[in-house]
C-alpha cells in the first residue's frame, strides 16, 4: 500500500477519534477509558502475536523504546484524555495543526534535519492563531473550561512529536504491530495504577464502550499501524506534514456527529493556525528542490566521468 494512502486512513482514523473520545468520557472516567483502549489494544496485538514478535534488538533501543512508550500512550494519553473533559472535540482537533511544526523543531535537534525561516514563521503562526481560539472560545456545554482544556491537548501534541521521532528511529528493526504491541502493554500497565482513585460507574453505557473498543482497534491498532508503516518510508516532515488532515476530518465529523457549531472568531483563529501551516510548507518545498538539484549535479557528475578521456579515445 502506497505511504500516501497509510498516511491519509492514518489521519483520518486520528481524527474520528476526538469524537469517539467525547463520547466515552462522557460515560467513563478518561482514566478508565484509556487503561480499557489499551488493553483492548494489548488483546488484538496477541493474537496477532506471530507478526508482533518480528524484530531486531540492537544495543541501546531500550531508551527509545521506553522513551517512545512514556510519550505515547502514557503521557499523551492522560493530557488528550483530560483536555476532552474541558474542550470540544473542533477545539482539539486545530491544536492538532501544530504537530508538524513542533516535529520539525524537534527534528532539528534530534535528527539534525534542516529548519528554515518558514518553519520558524509557520510555528509561531501556529502558537499564536492557537492561543486566539483558546482566548475567544466561550464555555460551553461542549468545552467548559477550553483554556484548561487546549493547555492539555498541546500537551499532548508535544508528547506525540516525540514519540514521531522515536518511531523514525526504530521504524527500521520493529515491525509497526511490534511497537504498537509495545504501547498496549505499556498503556495497560501505565493506567491500571489510577483505577484505585476513580469511581467505577453503576451502570455501562453500551454505546460509550463501543466507542472504547473502535478507539482500542481501528484508531490505535489501525492508525497506529499504518503511520509506523508509512513513516519507515518516508521523512519525518513528510508524515508530518500529512497531520495537517486530522484537524480537517475532525471539523467535518464534529459537524455531522455532534452538530458542534464554531463563532466567526473561532474560525478566524482556525484561519491563523492553517496559514501558519501552509507558511511551514514551503520548507517541504525548498527541501526538495534541493534534494532534486542535487540529483541532477550528481547525474551530470556522473556523465562527465563517462565521457572517455582524450588518452583512452587514441588507446
Amino acid at each position: 500500500m502506497p505511504a500516501s494512502l497509510c498516511l491519509i486512513i492514518a489521519t483520518f482514523l486520528w481524527g474520528s477519534s476526538f469524537i469517539s473520545l467525547k463520547y466515552a468520557v462522557g460515560a467513563y472516567d478518561p482514566t478508565i477509558v484509556i487503561f480499557l483502549r489499551m488493553l483492548t489494544t494489548l488483546a488484538v496485538s496477541l493474537c496477532l502475536w506471530r507478526f508482533v514478535k518480528r524484530f531486531e534488538y540492537q544495543k541501546g533501543d531500550w531508551k527509545y523504546l521506553v522513551g517512545m512508550s512514556l510519550a505515547e500512550p502514557c503521557l499523551y494519553f492522560l493530557f488528550e484524555g483530560h483536555a476532552m473533559e474541558y474542550t470540544s472535540a473542533s477545539q482539539a482537533g486545530v491544536i492538532v495543526s501544530c504537530l508538524p511544526l513542533i516535529i520539525a523543531v524537534l527534528a532539528f535537534f534530534m535528527l539534525k534535519e534542516h529548519i528554515s525561516r518558514a518553519i520558524i514563521v509557520g510555528f509561531t503562526l501556529c502558537i499564536g492563531g492557537s492561543i486566539l481560539l483558546t482566548a475567544v472560545s466561550p464555555s460551553s456545554e461542549q468545552a467548559p473550561n477550553p483554556l484548561l482544556g487546549n493547555t492539555l491537548e498541546f500537551l499532548a501534541m508535544m508528547c506525540a512529536a516525540f514519540y514521531t521521532i522515536s518511531v523514525k528511529h526504530l521504524s527500521a528493526r520493529y515491525a509497526p504491530l511490534t511497537l504498537i504491541a509495545l504501547q498496549g502493554l505499556a498503556g495497560s500497565l501505565f493506567f491500571s495504577p489510577f483505577l484505585l482513585f476513580v469511581d467505577m460507574p453503576q451502570e455501562h453505557d453500551p454505546i460509550a464502550f463501543a466507542h472504547i473498543l473502535y478507539l482500542g482497534t481501528f484508531v490505535t491498532l489501525g492508525g497506529y499501524g499504518m503511520y509506523n508503516y508509512a513513516i519507515s518510508k518516508v521523512s519525518v516532515l513528510t508524515a508530518a506534514a500529512y497531520s495537517n488532515l486530522i484537524p480537517i476530518f475532525t471539523l467535518l465529523l464534529s459537524a455531522i456527529v455532534l452538530s458542534e457549531v464554531l463563532t466567526l472568531w473561532q474560525w478566524l483563529s482556525i484561519a491563523v493556525v492553517f496559514v501558519g501551516v501552509m507558511v511551514s510548507q514551503r520548507h517541504q518545498a525548498v527541501v526538495v528542490d534541493m534534494e532534486e538539484d542535487d540529483i541532477n549535479l550528481d547525474a551530470d557528475t556522473n556523465k562527465r566521468k563517462s565521457v572517455p578521456a582524450t588518452g583512452e579515445l587514441k588507446g
